[in-house]
């Protein structure tokens, strides 16, 4: 009898999830991988202008390591980790940041962890709500004798953080009806991000999501992280110097600066694919921000403007670990060139184009 009574609970619980499907967990099957990742796989042509790289923008893209690197990324898997899931089209200008996460008011976010690296790694996520032991990052707080589990993670380990999404972590009164926070692995915070570790979150609101939860009112969302990785700082300098030709020596500064990537989604000289809209469509953006001090950026669309909280512009600002949400009705189509309007950044790569068709 109570083995049916539990059978008929599981039943009632499995009917509730199907009649309101906000009651469901958002489930995701995330792994730090180790690739090897090209900043500028156009090389040696600049997509920008369709010539080589000058003597100038070869310090960063042939240079001492030069444009290809060992990095550890966040790569979304089937359940059970089975199989890799590859990206859509509309995932395509991600680049080398992690799958992105989303959910609303009320839902629960459940990630399965698995680190593939030879360090340990996280994912401490921005925004939403969580206890200490789903923070994705090291403490020392113990209970009697045990030390707390804090979500980090040692080579060839697993985990499963648990998420909440409170009202705190939606948009707010001038907010649209999305916004993004940054997930990263947090252990060794500036190593592990300089490594690639980096992510988005996008909370919709209560009553404006899809079933996938994106916003219903909007017709293409873009993500962009505005960064100079800093390959001096990653966790892979060490394994990535054998690479090196020439000028090696990890204490020149001519060396320090070849290995500055200043890139949009780490991808520089227009490398960055899948920015691509029609004229007349809702498009919001997602800027994020991440770095050091050099990491205060100015993205500039040409040929549009946007709306970011009412407010019309088409140059915005964002600062290391900052998020921005802007929305655009693109209304002349071309080839439009998408930068970081700060002199440095541009000459070292901070640039792409957007395409409105």
């Amino acid at each position: 009898m109570q083995k049916k009574l539990g059978s008929m609970a599981a039943f009632i619980v499995w009917l509730a999830l199907i009649a309101n499907p906000a009651c469901a967990a958002r489930e995701y099957w995330i792994a730090a991988d180790e690739v090897q990742w090209d900043y500028a796989p156009s090389f040696p042509l600049n997509v920008m202008n369709g010539k080589e790289f000058t003597a100038e923008q070869r310090v960063f893209v042939e240079q001492g390591i030069g444009r290809r690197y060992l990095k550890s990324v966040y790569r979304e898997y089937t359940q059970g980790f089975r199989t890799l899931k590859q990206r859509g089209a509309e995932e395509q200008h991600l680049g080398i940041l992690g799958p992105v996460i989303r959910a609303t008011v009320g839902d629960e976010i459940v990630v399965h962890f698995k680190n593939n690296t030879r360090f340990p790694a996280s994912i401490h996520p921005h925004g939403v709500r969580y206890t200490m032991a789903n923070e994705g990052a090291p403490h020392s707080h113990t209970a009697g004798n045990e030390h707390q589990p804090d979500g980090v993670v040692a080579p060839g380990g697993e985990y499963t953080y648990r998420w909440g999404v409170p009202e705190r972590a939606a948009p707010g009164p001038n907010d649209p009806s999305s916004i993004a926070w940054i997930y990263h692995s947090h252990v060794d915070e500036s190593a592990d991000t300089n490594a690639g570790l980096i992510g988005a979150i996008i909370i919709t609101k209560k009553g404006f999501e899809k079933s996938d939860r994106t916003p219903a009112d909007v017709d293409r969302e873009f993500i962009s992280l505005f960064a100079v990785f800093d390959e001096n700082a990653s966790l892979h300098l060490q394994t990535n110097l054998p690479a090196c030709n020439g000028l090696c020596d990890p204490d020149n500064e001519d060396f320090q600066e070849s290995n500055l990537k200043h890139g949009i989604n780490g991808l520089v000289y227009g490398n960055n694919q899948g920015y691509s809209m029609r004229k007349g469509e809702r498009v919001r953006w997602y800027i994020l921000g991440m770095g050091t001090e050099v990491d205060l950026h100015s993205p500039h669309w040409h040929g549009a403007t946007l709306l970011h909280n009412g407010n019309r512009l088409d140059v915005t600002e964002v600062l290391p670990a900052a998020t921005k949400t802007l929305d655009m009705r693109p209304d002349v189509a071309g080839e439009w060139m998408y930068h970081c309007h700060v002199n440095d950044h541009i000459n070292a790569g901070m640039m792409t184009n957007f395409i409105v068709q």
